[in-house]
């Protein structure tokens, strides 16, 4: 798969233009903004990539009427059958069995039919290609793939509208869909991409180590959104550019993050969007006084009922 460019970028942002929330920047700390993406359709920066597949298939005619079909640990899922209803196709989602019942339900709301399916987002993703190869239907990714990257990408120049002068932007990596997309829109203005993992869940801190995607083992509290076993070659591809950095945090700093934001902010997050946060609420990052900064809050569709829980 070729890297990713900006090009490509403004490309998904024209296409999106209309059918998605602008992202909310919001002060957070001196130099530091929160920009809450978590206000997105469907709780996550998904519904950007989704869109930007299913608009893109429907022009070039690629667009089945079995619609299309997709693995995801939830936010993924979620945002791709809020697409396939706004195009008027259906959606069939795999998820892992262990996926939060409230992602589960919202699927349901927006007309997809949900497959349960393992435990691991790799088994769901197996059942998925059989089911595309047997149905017709248009296979989706989570998170890898050029179309998808390039739609969660176009978040980056909203918030650079915003935060004039923006340094460096902070997004957490699961496969690196979100991170590729934004590191290359980043990259293209001379900024900083700051990618934060959980230190139990690190695809692609393992692949920048290894010199190429490797497997690993998901083991964290943000695992139903940053559960990748594996990273994109678009993102390793990303990683290595010389204004990109890679940060890990353990899961008592994205919990405490994410407890904190509802304590003092009342913003309700999952630890996907916690853990980018976490990254500069702990000593993993500390920005320069000459910095500007904004991290991305990327989702929030969690249970409410743990945001006060050591969970």
């Amino acid at each position: 798969m070729p890297p990713l460019t900006y090009d490509d970028i403004k490309t998904a942002r024209d296409r999106i233009a209309g059918h998605v929330r602008p992202t909310v920047v919001a002060p957070f700390a001196p130099g530091v903004w929160n920009a809450l993406e978590f206000t997105q359709h469907t709780g996550s920066f998904k519904a950007r990539g989704a869109w930007n597949f299913v608009a893109a298939h429907r022009e070039a005619g690629t667009l089945p009427d079995a619609g299309v079909t997709i693995a995801s640990g939830g936010n993924a899922g979620l945002a791709c059958a809020w697409a396939a209803r706004e195009a008027g196709v259906p959606a069939t989602v795999f998820l892992p069995q262990n996926a939060p019942r409230v992602k589960v339900d919202r699927l349901a709301e927006y007309g997809a039919r949900v497959r349960l399916v393992g435990r691991e987002y790799a088994e769901a993703a197996a059942s998925c290609a059989e089911y595309a190869a047997d149905s017709g239907a248009l296979l989706s990714h989570a998170y890898d793939d050029a179309l998808i990257a390039a739609g969660a990408g176009t978040l980056l120049d909203e918030v650079r509208e915003q935060v004039p002068g923006l340094t460096t932007v902070v997004v957490a990596v699961g496969g690196g869909g979100l991170f590729a997309g934004v590191a290359t829109a980043a990259h293209h203005h001379g900024i900083r991409a700051v990618g934060v993992e959980p230190a139990q869940c690190a695809a692609l801190a393992e692949a920048l180590k290894a010199g190429e995607v490797v497997d690993v083992v998901p083991d964290s509290v943000a695992a139903d959104s940053l559960g990748a076993r594996r990273a994109t070659e678009l993102a390793l591809h990303a990683a290595r550019d010389p204004l990109s950095a890679l940060l890990t945090v353990p899961d008592e700093a994205i919990i405490r993050a994410r407890r904190d934001l509802w304590d003092h902010h009342r913003l309700a997050v999952e630890h996907a969007a916690a853990t980018a946060l976490s990254a500069l609420t702990t000593s993993a990052y500390t920005p320069h006084p000459e910095e500007r900064v904004a991290v991305i809050l990327c989702g929030a569709n969690t249970d409410p009922a743990t945001l006060s829980d050591n969970r």
